[in-house]
């Protein structure tokens, strides 16, 4: 029975994108924050547990990344597309009768995200952190831009409704997931916390970071992580 531990939480990470996806699609945003949140513990458990029950698969290590495209990847498209759709309303030279089409290259997310995975799957260097944003973080960061359009930060709707804010956070964040940029691992590979100081440091910090701002936190820490890793990046260390 425990060989099937990791798959399901893999499941559970794939279900709750489904969700997430229903939630745009029916206008109720508010819920998604909560549902990535779901997935992304189940997304940090299930190699966690399998390695724990010595259950590790190349089955499971592929209906990851499936479940992955699905929430980390169709998930923040969707989102960007809603906030482009949105921005309109706040930029008038983008609108037109064919505003849908201008929120098209929000999935420039979604298409960046398939090939990072991709890669992932065949890259054996990726085995203690990741090269490249990995698809989780950021999701998180358009995720938290959710708390904006819900009066959590109405001083910033100025900024994140601008269209081309959209486009430019579009494109820089599909390049940074095919990027070859080192960045440390969000994932425990033990609950030591001799192996995990960087984790745990990042972790609270996300944490404060969500107690203070609201969802709109997840935003900053999503900033934060690539702060950090410039700086480690910047110092020589890859570790």
């Amino acid at each position: 029975m425990k060989k099937y531990i990791p798959s399901l939480l893999t499941l559970s990470n794939l279900f709750a994108g489904c969700i997430s996806i229903v939630c745009i699609f029916n206008n109720r945003l508010e819920w998604v924050p909560y549902l990535i949140f779901f997935a992304g513990l189940a997304d940090a458990f299930d190699g966690l547990s399998a390695r724990l029950l010595k259950v590790s698969s190349d089955l499971g290590k592929e209906l990851d990344s499936l479940a992955d495209m699905v929430t980390f990847g169709v998930v923040p498209g969707l989102v960007l597309y809603h906030l482009l759709i949105k921005s309109f309303e706040f930029s008038p030279l983008l609108i037109s009768e064919n505003q849908y089409i201008w929120a098209l290259p929000a999935f420039l997310i979604t298409l960046f995200a398939a090939v990072r995975l991709a890669k992932f799957n065949i890259d054996t260097r990726q085995t203690s952190g990741f090269l490249g944003l990995a698809t989780p973080a950021c999701t998180t960061f358009f995720i938290g831009l959710i708390a904006i359009p819900n009066g959590t930060a109405d001083f910033l709707k100025p900024i994140v409704y601008n269209s081309y804010f959209l486009y430019a956070t579009a494109i820089i964040f599909s390049l940074l997931m095919v990027s070859e940029i080192p960045m440390f691992s969000a994932k425990m590979k033990s609950f030591r916390l001799q192996d995990n100081k960087l984790f745990y440091s990042f972790f609270f910090f996300s944490v404060a970071m969500l107690v203070i701002f609201g969802t709109l936190g997840l935003a900053i820490a999503t900033v934060a992580y690539l702060l950090i890793n410039f700086v480690r990046l910047g110092m020589g260390s890859e570790s």
